[in-house]
């Protein structure tokens, strides 16, 4: 501590202006000698509390500024001598000078006293796991943790299989029910799919609708009313018939044929057996109105 202080007072010096405060004094002790006590207290309030020397009772003003010039000149070489004490006990770069101070005893011991109190608490932490590991309750817990992941990946794994065959047989319901849109269909007759449709009707709704659009479409080729290689979707087929030379009425019934279709059909509810059978009855009907007219 009291070389701390030293270093603090030395610090406050004016080294930097001591050759003028210096002539200002001798020009003040040679001029004006009733100013030089005003001057050199002025030089004490700078100093930040370093004494000056005191002066003796019978010195003169010349005598007493040589006196404070010398205490400066010796106070100033002090303090060059601790600055460079001070630079060349610590490295010139920053990460060393910071090793060197750690390095330090007082810093060393305290690494010491943490490193040691962390190897114990470590130790600790591992008795007491091995502890908690090889009692029986801990390997109860461990057999009812591995159970429960397995029974969880099993569950993982059923639900995939149970997913992916719901995709495939929606794929195939899908692939099923488009007679348009996809490879050629070769057709029967009309009267062939009409048959199908109300054979299906107590057994499969959703095939009985299916046929009677066979049907449907089956009078719409006989009538050159719709290509036969059935590349085009069936909204498709409603649109073109206009320009093949439909009728309105029949156009308006097989749009509102393949509405009711689309809607029936490619629903995941279940098709009810009333509204297929008004379905097939709807295309018998729609076929009755082709067949009495006169072919194009």
């Amino acid at each position: 501590m009291p070389g701390l202080s030293l270093l603090m007072l030395l610090a406050a010096l004016p080294c930097a202006e001591r050759e003028s405060t210096t002539r200002l004094m001798e020009e003040t002790a040679t001029s004006r000698p009733s100013e030089l006590p005003s001057v050199v207290d002025g030089l004490a309030a700078r100093l930040g509390g370093m004494p000056l020397p005191p002066a003796d009772e019978d010195a003169s003003a010349s005598e007493r500024a040589k006196q404070v010039a010398a205490f400066l000149e010796r106070s100033c070489a002090l303090q060059a001598e601790a600055e460079r004490t001070a630079s060349e006990a610590l490295p010139p770069s920053e990460p060393e000078r910071l090793r060197a101070i750690l390095d330090r005893p007082e810093f060393s011991r305290a690494r010491q006293r943490h490193g040691d109190l962390l190897k114990r608490l470590m130790r600790e932490l591992e008795s007491w796991l091995e502890g908690l590991f090889e009692s029986s309750g801990a390997q109860g817990f461990a057999v009812a943790t591995r159970a429960l992941i397995l029974g969880l990946a099993l569950a993982v794994v059923l639900w995939g299989v149970l997913t992916l065959s719901a995709r495939r047989r929606r794929k195939a319901t899908a692939v099923s029910a488009a007679p348009l849109a996809n490879a050629p269909l070769v057709l029967d007759s009309p009267g062939e799919h009409l048959r199908r449709a109300r054979e299906a009707l107590t057994t499969d709704a959703r095939e009985a609708i299916r046929e009677g659009l066979l049907g449907m479409l089956s009078a719409l080729e006989q009538r050159r009313l719709a290509r036969p290689d059935r590349v085009k979707t069936n909204r498709e087929l409603a649109a073109e018939l206009p320009g093949r030379g439909a009728p309105a009425p029949v156009v308006s019934e097989v749009e509102r044929l393949v509405g009711w279709y689309d809607r029936a059909f490619y629903s995941l509810a279940p098709v009810p057996a009333d509204e297929a059978a008004r379905f097939v009855a709807a295309v018998e009907s729609l076929n009755g109105t082709l067949a009495v007219e006169a072919p194009r």
